[in-house]
């Protein structure tokens, strides 16, 4: 398995270094950029495994990359940012970011949590990337939802997790708690805000009736249910 590539998008030069030298400690490869115009040139030849993204950038605020890395690009991204206000993580989260540390932080929680995500993006039964449920096939390999008659839409990565959640589990009860503890982050309005968000695009993409959803059913008070049988390969 290749190494992991991680990039570091970050103003403070101090700061780069600092999560430089963190992850190659810890085996992982690392490039850095100080602008986001620079990061945003890099992509066209390489695009890496994950992106830790500060918000307060010289050129451009981060936020505008969030969207674009999870849905376009299907990386891992992390926010690392100073603000701290409960608005500000939650746009990030409804955005596609996969997850949102506060400065300062120990750079080995970031470690960790690269490291969390990135177990989570094998776990798939078998090494299987490929389900197939209701018509549809979900290709965790693309990022991308498969009609019967071949056209694509393409899920973030934020996205895919919470689906890959339900497919994992289909028709079984899944509460918030489970979420929780299974995509990781910290309880509370951000997180419960951002799987609403992520739900409600799963629903949208997978055309279904917001009044009488077939495939994800909310179980008020309680959880989720997903409701088709599934099938990996």
């Amino acid at each position: 398995m290749t190494t992991p590539l991680v990039a570091i998008l970050d103003d403070e030069p101090e700061i780069r270094t600092m999560l430089a030298d963190a992850l190659d400690e810890a085996g992982f490869r690392t490039v850095s950029f100080g602008r986001a115009t620079e990061f945003e040139a890099s992509l066209n030849t390489t695009v890496p495994d994950v992106c830790l993204v500060d918000l307060s950038l010289p050129d451009r605020d981060g936020l505008s990359l969030v969207h674009r890395l999870a849905l376009e690009k299907g990386a891992i991204v992390i926010i690392i940012s100073g603000r701290a206000q409960v608005r500000d993580r939650v746009t990030g989260l409804e955005l596609g970011a996969d997850d949102y540390i506060i400065k300062p932080f120990d750079p080995t929680e970031v470690v960790a949590r690269i490291r969390a995500r990135l177990r989570r993006d094998v776990a798939t039964p078998s090494g299987q990337d490929q389900a197939h449920f209701a018509g549809w096939v979900a290709r965790f390999d693309r990022f991308v939802l498969e009609r019967e008659d071949g056209s694509e839409t393409a899920f973030s990565h934020a996205e895919g997790e919470v689906l890959r959640l339900f497919l994992e589990r289909p028709k079984r009860l899944i509460t918030r708690q489970s979420m929780l503890e299974t995509l990781g982050g910290s309880a509370g309005d951000s997180f419960d805000r951002a799987m609403d968000v992520r739900i409600s695009r799963l629903r949208t993409k997978l055309c279904e009736d917001p009044k009488n959803p077939k495939l994800i059913k909310t179980i008020y008070g309680a959880g989720y249910i997903f409701l088709a049988d599934v099938t990996w390969s």
